[in-house]
């Protein structure tokens, strides 16, 4: 007979709800074959779902064309020499705007977080900017800028400028003040503590943070492009919209998702090679 106290000391069963699984675990990993199973899934299952709808006859392929037609629009743009020009003038005026922001909000975005003073200072400001649609500033900027690519360069800039500032003064302010304590008990000054402890700690989240807002900058070019450009991928979009060729939009928009996608795993690689140390 088995005693009272034999009953306390013994474990109780696992509830069955509280058991890992491997697809539902929290803040766990999942194999790799099968997180590579679910990244082909992600990108098969609407592919065969679209190359369904759009040769099903459901629906007029002159506003669903198929993937056939929408790969055989890449090619024909490729062999006329739009692809690759567009690409690289979108390209650039991303490049330009995006890194212009950069200097300007990595260095401000430290210093909101590291000194409240200039936090008190900036934030306002910044915070009710970042509100006003950059869109909205697009005729200003040609009334300023004129027709160049100033002003899309400057659209791209205002749009992530602020929201990078921000993200970056929120790492800031993580930082553990032991850190901070600590380098000033040793000796060190207030740009020491700047230079070798705050600013290598939110490196990781200075790139995360470029990477979550280049998305924004690639959004921004295409609207600067079908305002008014030469060239690029969003003024293509807009010519394929005057003449009715989806296949050409749809074209455009695949580009412009590999492009992104490429980018970000670029940012990612980066924070791989510089910052080891904060991988888990």
């Amino acid at each position: 007979m088995t005693s009272p106290t034999s009953l306390a000391s013994s474990p109780a069963p696992a509830s069955k709800s509280l058991r890992p699984t491997v697809l539902w675990g929290i803040a766990e990993a999942i194999p790799p074959k099968l997180q590579w199973l679910f990244m082909v899934l992600s990108v098969a299952v609407p592919l065969t779902l679209w190359w369904l709808l759009s040769s099903s006859g459901i629906v007029n392929p002159k506003f669903l064309p198929t993937p056939i037609m929408v790969v055989q629009s890449l090619v024909r743009l490729w062999q006329e020499g739009y692809l690759l020009t567009d690409i690289l003038s979108s390209f650039g005026r991303v490049s330009a705007g995006f890194m212009l922001a950069a200097i300007v909000a990595i260095p401000l975005g430290i210093a909101m977080g590291a000194f409240a003073s200039i936090r008190s200072l900036m934030e306002p400001l910044v915070g009710i900017v970042r509100y006003m649609p950059a869109p909205a500033f697009i005729p200003l900027f040609i009334i300023y800028l004129g027709l160049g690519e100033a002003p899309k360069i400057a659209l791209i800039f205002i749009g992530t400028v602020f929201f990078n500032t921000l993200m970056i003064m929120d790492a800031v302010k993580f930082v553990p003040k032991e850190l901070i304590e600590t380098t000033y008990t040793l000796g060190g000054n207030r740009l020491q503590v700047l230079l070798r402890v705050i600013t290598p700690y939110v490196v990781p989240s200075i790139i995360d943070t470029l990477r979550v807002n280049m998305a924004a900058s690639w959004n921004l070019v295409i609207v600067a492009e079908l305002v008014a450009a030469d060239g690029g991928l969003g003024k293509r979009i807009a010519v394929a919209q005057k003449f009715f060729q989806t296949d050409s939009i749809f074209a455009c928009l695949i580009v412009l998702g590999l492009i992104g996608f490429l980018l970000d795993l670029s940012l990612q690689a980066l924070m791989r090679v510089t910052c080891k140390w904060a991988m888990k």
